[in-house]
């Protein structure tokens, strides 16, 4: 479009957009969709060359939201880290990215998760993480810290799983977490993710403007409740406003939620070195220790190959391969079997 900014594949970021969001308002995954369309723009990636995977859950509705000229495959509940492996072998031209929730990641999920973070498949891999299951009324997510309250009064006495602690541990080689609200953080991160060859982790702290904003919560629209929570009917969502954090590294910046309650956010500083995998999981450690989120790049490992050239896969993806390419020639089977006979 004339008098637009194109980038170096000659798009303008009209080109990155996707349809209008059902979010709903002052969703943070919202802002991380924002930030997902910068990176793909910035990063001058043809979207004609992606390919977007996403599970079952609010956070698995924004792909919509974005690159809509890009390919798409909308998994079952807890398999889209099994999907993304098919994806990855049948065509690793394809620059894949996946957009997942805390319950679809860490709960039925996860063993799906497990094993893609285990093999290093190349994926940038969002976690829209608010720690409820927003899409069946607020339950606990594996996510939820453990004291955390629900709306209804119960309290969750089961510790959460840290899905960067996790990421490290089962073998990813690109680990960060950041807060919807910091979009200065969470472009360059996706960006970092999209560069790396590899499984890109990035746990992104998302506020839940209707079922997290309750006294007791602590994962996304309270910290510590301040006072009583003025919204009563779930079926009226009062429009918010996306919460920003623009703070200076190596600091701590307090964000102030949709209720008045706060988190604390620690951004990791220049000195701080991503390669060392122990470091990596002290720091995660000492901040939940001090009830801190920890944003940044924890965790980096350039060496490791990912899964595609693990397996030696030639340039040809095997989605372009034809029949005579894949069967074995008819010679060929008829000496196994005479052997497999003896």
């Amino acid at each position: 479009m004339a008098g637009e900014k194109a980038n170096r594949v000659n798009l303008t970021e009209k080109d990155y957009e996707g349809a209008p969001s059902t979010m709903c308002r002052g969703c943070g995954h919202d802002a991380i969709s924002a930030s997902v369309m910068r990176a793909f723009f910035e990063s001058s990636v043809d979207p004609r060359r992606v390919v977007k995977l996403s599970g079952i859950g609010c956070s698995s509705k924004t792909p919509a939201y974005f690159l809509s000229q890009s390919f798409g495959f909308n998994a079952v509940h807890g398999r889209m880290s099994a999907v993304a492996t098919g994806v990855n072998l049948a065509n690793h031209m394809l620059i894949p990215i996946g957009v997942s929730g805390d319950g679809d990641t860490a709960a039925i999920g996860l063993g799906n998760f497990c094993h893609m973070m285990r093999r290093n498949v190349n994926i940038t891999y969002i976690v829209e993480n608010n720690g409820v299951y927003g899409l069946t009324k607020g339950q606990f997510s594996a996510t939820a810290d453990k004291g955390s309250v629900m709306k209804g009064g119960k309290v969750n006495d089961i510790p959460a799983l840290d899905i960067c602690e996790l990421a490290i541990v089962l073998g990813a080689t690109y680990v960060a977490r950041s807060f919807s609200g910091d979009r200065k953080q969470v472009t360059p991160l996706i960006q970092g993710a999209l560069a790396h060859k590899g499984s890109g982790i990035l746990d992104i702290i998302s506020p839940c403007v209707t079922f997290n904003n309750h006294e007791g919560s602590t994962k996304s629209l309270k910290y510590v409740k301040e006072h009583l929570d003025p919204i009563h009917d779930i079926d009226f969502i009062p429009p918010y406003q996306n919460i920003e954090a623009d703070y200076p590294e190596g600091t701590e910046h307090p964000v102030t939620l949709h209720d008045g309650s706060r988190i604390v956010l620690h951004k990791l500083g220049k000195d701080y070195d991503p390669s060392n995998r122990m470091q990596a999981m002290n720091m995660i450690h000492a901040s939940v220790a001090e009830g801190k989120f920890l944003t940044g790049l924890i965790y980096y490992d350039p060496n490791r190959v990912d899964f595609a050239e693990e397996l030696n896969l030639g340039d040809t993806p095997l989605a372009e391969l034809d029949q005579d390419m894949l069967q074995p020639p008819p010679e060929l089977l008829d000496r196994i079997n005479a052997d497999f006979m003896k």
